[in-house]
């Protein structure tokens, strides 16, 4: 069975966030937590598969949340150009994750029917529900949808040889993590199931949440679908470029041959 290469791209971060931003309950509310915002890239041969798309410079601005660069340019070091990425996983469509669907206009996207419905029904009557969304990111994905270029899921499935999406919730209603066969073994790509490894190894469940028991149950998912537990690979966690060697370029990690040393627990 051949294995997948799985790329890391970080495209923007934020320093000003402390530890009440990233863990409910935590005794050291005020000490700084930076977060990281990643893609992912799976390759193996010619089949291309991206895992969620980031979001532009509009979207920058709109929330203050700067980048570094825009996504469509953070792959270019790995020879891709935007157009040619035809199949994209979306693990969920708040702002950060599926903000740049416009930039992989032939993309079919794969994602969860819960998600659709969560971030087009009456959940977002609530402003601190809606707050991760943003409409015209949602329009998008409606008008993929429309196009013809949307498979739905409704909890584990297999999108390619060796790579599935397996349904967590929590964080949001359809959030979906992603499993990829490597020459490490099984890793899986969390997303937000887990925002940083602290979330996972400790039980410390992230502040923004639907279903505070399906983040919770989240947890064990992960370490039993990943080989083991230096094989999940959390959304935002800075460690990630700390313990991951370098690819292509300096703001992308390879991740299919494993950590070059243990996480830290």
């Amino acid at each position: 069975m051949s294995t997948w290469e799985v790329h890391a791209i970080k495209y923007a971060d934020r320093n000003s966030r402390t530890r009440r931003d990233s863990f409910i309950f935590d005794d050291n509310h005020d000490a700084p937590h930076p977060m990281d915002y990643f893609i992912w890239l799976l390759r193996r041969g010619n089949e291309v598969i991206l895992v969620d798309t980031g979001y532009d410079q509009t979207e920058a601005q709109n929330r203050d949340r700067p980048i570094r660069m825009d996504p469509a340019d953070a792959l270019r070091p790995l020879g891709i150009l935007p157009e040619q990425i035809d199949h994209v996983i979306v693990t969920h469509l708040h702002y950060d994750h599926a903000g740049g669907l416009h930039l992989f206009p032939n993309a079919k996207l794969h994602m969860q029917a819960a998600d659709m419905a969560y971030a087009t029904g009456p959940c977002m009557c609530h402003d601190t529900l809606r707050m991760p969304f943003t409409a015209d990111h949602i329009c998008e994905a409606v008008k993929r949808l429309y196009a013809g270029k949307v498979v739905f899921y409704e909890g584990d499935a297999e999108v390619a040889d060796g790579v599935s999406v397996h349904c967590i919730g929590g964080h949001s209603r359809g959030l979906q993590a992603v499993r990829v066969r490597t020459q490490a073994g099984w890793l899986v790509l969390a997303s937000d199931a887990a925002h940083y490894y602290e979330n996972v190894f400790a039980r410390k469940p992230f502040p923004i949440v639907v279903d505070l028991q399906n983040m919770l149950d989240g947890f064990a998912t992960l370490e039993r679908l990943a080989s083991k537990p230096d094989l999940i690979i959390p959304g935002h966690d800075p460690l990630v470029a700390a313990v991951f060697p370098q690819g292509a370029a300096p703001h992308i990690r390879r991740l299919d041959q494993g950590p070059m040393s243990p996480i830290p627990r």
